[in-house]
């Protein structure tokens, strides 16, 4: 044999496919390594994957991507189906089917239900839009289940003739606030899921793969709704089914995602449980404890980001506010809430550090005293600024193998999704 013939190169195709390339009696032969030849099953699953995978898949994407596509797909064609009766309900509600009604009065009924929609959407970017970042699993699972209660009333408003507009204006406020909150979610998930900054192609493979989802939903509704036509008892039947499999689904969805990112919920998991053995959780474990339903009152709230008005009241409390405290950021307990005021030239390890003890401060003031731990010896202290003033040395004494502890984790420290508001105070020069 010639000794120029042989293997000389091998390549891959992400982790789908290794081909090598062999010189033999002088000319280039092509080959894949470990099949001899594609078999027609494979080549359909290849272009399967092509058309509603993102490239590069599965080092493309997070770990969590395919366990949450398969939630999403079921909980998006269970949706698809409750849309469909719930299309049917308002369109027999507007007139349709009825020669007593009048294309002015339908016409003027959807133009209030899309015209009270678009200034719901406004409302709620308005007041909502800095939080769906950093509670992106709750507002995800919110929107789906405000979703499902607006579907329910369209179905439920030609029931009740002299309220149906009404209902259906309620209706499309709740499914504006359903869209901003949703895409604003999935755009958040979306970041998460890329890991090669494919952004793009995973939110266009995304939408592939609702579009499919959709075009089986309708195939499905055409044979559901001669069913239901006439059929109340069964409409509500099979709504409350495919609703109970929606918000399951959903539920499963925004379990599966294991985010890396430090929010309120995760951080203050990650500290508790520090505080508690010195143990680090990984983002499996504290991402499987994070709360996913919206708490809409808590008893000692965080404040994070406010205005230096907000933490202090006069000049001496200025000076109750520093001491013991040499970091870029001020934290004061005013009005039952524990705010955080941050210094103009605060870095991300400061934003981890001042929610850190403004968690460890509010763990104080609403929990009863634990047995053991780090913060037994706070609960002993009845002056406000002087628990501000102990629990600065607390974290100065600990924050340092946390954050070391975070970082070995895998958790991501030079980026946070804590809701910070746009305050930042320079306070030093006064100090001098």
């Amino acid at each position: 044999m010639d000794a120029t013939e042989g293997l000389i190169a091998t390549e891959k195709f992400g982790s789908q496919e290794t081909w090598r390339y062999q010189v033999k009696s002088g000319g280039l032969k092509r080959e894949r390594v470990g099949e001899d030849r594609e078999r027609p099953s494979s080549s359909i699953t290849a272009a399967f994957k092509s058309v509603f995978l993102p490239q590069g898949y599965p080092e493309s994407v997070s770990e969590d991507y395919l366990h949450y596509q398969l939630w999403d797909t079921l909980q998006a064609f269970s949706s698809s189906l409750s849309g469909t009766l719930a299309t049917q309900a308002s369109l027999r509600g507007i007139g349709v089917g009825n020669q007593q009604a009048t294309v002015a009065a339908a016409t003027v009924t959807w133009i209030l239900k899309d015209g009270t929609g678009m200034l719901g959407r406004i409302l709620f970017a308005w007041m909502k839009g800095s939080k769906l970042d950093s509670e992106a699993k709750k507002w995800r699972l919110f929107a789906d289940i405000l979703n499902d209660i607006a579907m329910f009333m369209e179905i439920l408003a030609p029931h009740f003739p002299p309220f149906f507009t009404l209902i259906v204006c309620v209706a499309g406020i709740f499914k504006s606030i359903v869209g901003v909150a949703g895409g604003a979610t999935r755009a958040a998930l979306t970041v998460h899921q890329a890991r090669r900054n494919n952004m793009a192609d995973i939110s266009a493979k995304d939408g592939s793969q609702e579009t499919l989802v959709n075009l089986a939903g309708l195939l499905v509704s055409l044979v559901l709704i001669p069913l239901v036509t006439n059929n109340p008892m069964l409409t509500f039947l099979l709504f409350f089914l495919f609703t109970a499999l929606h918000l399951f689904a959903n539920y499963k969805a925004v379990r599966s995602v294991v985010m890396e990112t430090l929010n309120e919920a995760r951080l203050s998991i990650l500290l508790h449980q520090f505080l508690h053995n010195r143990q680090i959780l990984s983002p499996a474990q504290a991402n499987q404890r994070e709360p996913v339903f919206l708490e809409f009152k808590q008893n000692v709230p965080v404040r994070l980001g406010v205005c230096l008005g907000d933490v202090i009241k006069n000049p001496q409390e200025l000076q109750l506010a520093l001491k013991n405290n040499t970091k870029d950021y001020l934290i004061g307990i005013q009005n039952g809430s524990v705010c955080v005021c941050l210094g103009a030239d605060a870095s991300v390890h400061d934003e981890i550090m001042a929610y850190s003890q403004a968690v460890c401060i509010s763990t104080v003031l609403h929990t009863p005293p634990p047995r053991d731990g780090e913060l037994k010896h706070l609960y002993e202290i009845k002056d406000s600024w002087e628990l501000v003033s102990e629990s600065h040395k607390l974290i100065d004494r600990i924050f340092q193998s946390f954050i070391t502890g975070l970082e070995r984790a895998k958790w991501e420290t030079d980026r946070t999704l804590l809701n910070w508001n746009e305050w930042r105070v320079e306070w030093r020069k006064k100090r001098n």
